[in-house]
């Protein structure tokens, strides 16, 4: 019984204390809900697909993660907007925080639209990875829209981070939400061909999705100019070129930005290789990995309110507030991410029923049957893949994007790209063998990123400039004590 009390007294008093549960919920609920919206448009985007035709879901996610791959460096740079902000933001240099964001608004006008050379380069990328001709035509149409959407997409990231940074979190849900909605009615219209509209397929879905991107970054761009942030921040008249600042964004965005492009790499090329098993299997492991996002995108909410966390406290000059706050995430990411790889487990025929709802009975029998053994994999290294989202943001949200991006890369490879290409183009070893080699990856990523949280190396970083000290000119010359 006294053990009882005491743990109740520990989790009140974890709950109530600054960097505890209640404090990082605040920040992190907006994000998990945001995160989840585009997690459920995503899966409503693909379950439209699925009942329009197997080639359709089939070639979704090769066209939409490539497409995705190729933006994630300027994603991932523009987006290091965030870590800027939060240490600005905690060191209370707010005259500082607009010129950081337009920075990055500046990098992905240039990069966005230097994007488009993509374009033209689709058919000779999906010729080389060679999937079925009925499959490959569709990848190419469906990539080749989603490229049209990148300069919205790298100013959102750029623009979010003013919001994030500050720990505004509310409105980055709204204008998510907003986005969601505006892109799912887009894809039944579209998709299907409904009220009178042309029936488009998964040309349609792309169309739908680069609509909302346009909406999105429109939006959020304009709330970022109301007056008192205009005021405070100098979101507007501090909206010069700043070549500091910009050296310093790239110094340390754009590990950050390589990171995220080649841990997605890694996964695009998976699914790839995992392609040449044929249409059934691709099917089977793209709805796998849509599935999983139901889990993994909340997570990445969380991460994100880590990083403020840590750039914020960091700011502060308070790194131990920092490690109690990543510690307190850590623990509701593993209570949560322990339920749902319990389901995985218990229930996997529940999350295959939206799928199975309009599709071909026949075909999507064997689907069901290799998906509900890789969801096995999935409830086994989600629980390592928390290790992995709550200390890599972390250590990025202190500066430490360097090591996050060399660990990535290099485990990536040796662990799961080229022991995949054995398994899939040279020795036919099966699906299930590639997916251990998923697994390992990610168990060993998670475990790496925590010793390096461990050895506190990142609690000396910073991001930001330090504060240039002012010495009087009317100092007396014998100042008295």
């Amino acid at each position: 019984m006294k053990n009882i009390v005491r743990i109740g007294h520990s989790l009140e008093n974890r709950w109530y204390r600054e960097g505890g549960y209640r404090e990082v919920l605040k920040l992190a609920l907006p994000l998990i809900l945001s995160t989840g919206s585009t997690s459920l448009q995503h899966f409503v985007d693909r379950m439209f697909l699925t009942w329009y035709s197997p080639e359709a879901i089939a070639a979704s996610v090769p066209g939409g993660i490539l497409s995705f791959t190729l933006m994630c460096l300027f994603i991932g740079t523009a987006a290091y907007v965030n870590p800027f902000v939060a240490q600005y933001y905690g060191a209370k240099q707010n005259h500082q925080i607009g010129p950081a964001v337009w920075q990055g608004i500046y990098f992905a006008i240039f990069t966005g639209f230097s994007f488009f050379i993509f374009i033209p380069a689709a058919q000779p990328i999906f010729n080389l990875i060679d999937h079925e001709p009925a499959v490959k035509q569709l990848e190419i149409q469906y990539f080749r829209i989603l490229c049209l959407g990148a300069p919205s997409v790298f100013i959102y990231s750029a623009v979010a981070g003013f919001f994030s940074g500050r720990g505004e979190t509310w409105t980055i849900l709204w204008v998510n939400f907003t986005g969601t909605v505006l892109n799912l009615v887009g894809d039944y219209l579209l998709i299907f061909g409904s009220f009178g509209l042309p029936e488009l397929g998964i040309r349609g879905a792309g169309i739908a999705t680069v609509i909302s991107h346009y909406f999105t970054a429109t939006l959020i761009f304009l709330l970022m100019l109301r007056p008192q942030f205009r005021q405070k921040y100098g979101t507007w008249r501090n909206r010069r070129f700043d070549r500091e600042k910009f050296k310093r964004l790239m110094r340390f965005g754009l590990p950050n930005g390589v990171h995220f492009m080649l841990d997605l790499l890694g996964f695009t090329l998976f699914i790839l290789l995992v392609g040449r098993f044929g249409a059934i299997t691709l099917a089977a492991t793209n709805i796998t990995f849509n599935i999983n996002s139901i889990a993994f995108m909340p997570m990445v909410g969380l991460g994100i309110a880590v990083e403020i966390i840590v750039g914020q406290r960091l700011g502060e000059n308070r790194p131990k507030l920092a490690r109690y706050g990543t510690y307190s995430a850590l623990h509701i990411t593993i209570l949560y991410m322990g339920s749902i790889a319990l389901t995985y487990v218990l229930f996997p025929t529940l999350y295959l029923l939206p799928f199975a709802a309009k599709a071909d009975p026949l075909q999507f029998r064997e689907v069901t049957s290799i998906t509900i053994q890789l969801l096995k994999f999935v409830a086994f290294y989600s629980l390592f893949d928390t290790l992995n989202i709550i200390f890599s943001n972390a250590l990025r949200g202190a500066g430490d994007t360097r090591f996050v991006m060399f660990t990535s890369v290099a485990l990536s490879w040796i662990v799961m790209i080229i022991p995949t290409y054995f398994a899939t183009v040279v020795y036919r070893w099966g699906l299930i063998t590639t997916w251990i080699f998923l697994t390992g990856y990610i168990v060993i990523l998670g475990i790496i990123f925590y010793i390096r949280f461990l050895g506190g190396k990142w609690e000396s970083m910073r991001v930001i400039e330090e504060p240039v000290v002012i010495i009087p000119h009317n100092l007396p010359e014998n100042p008295t004590m």
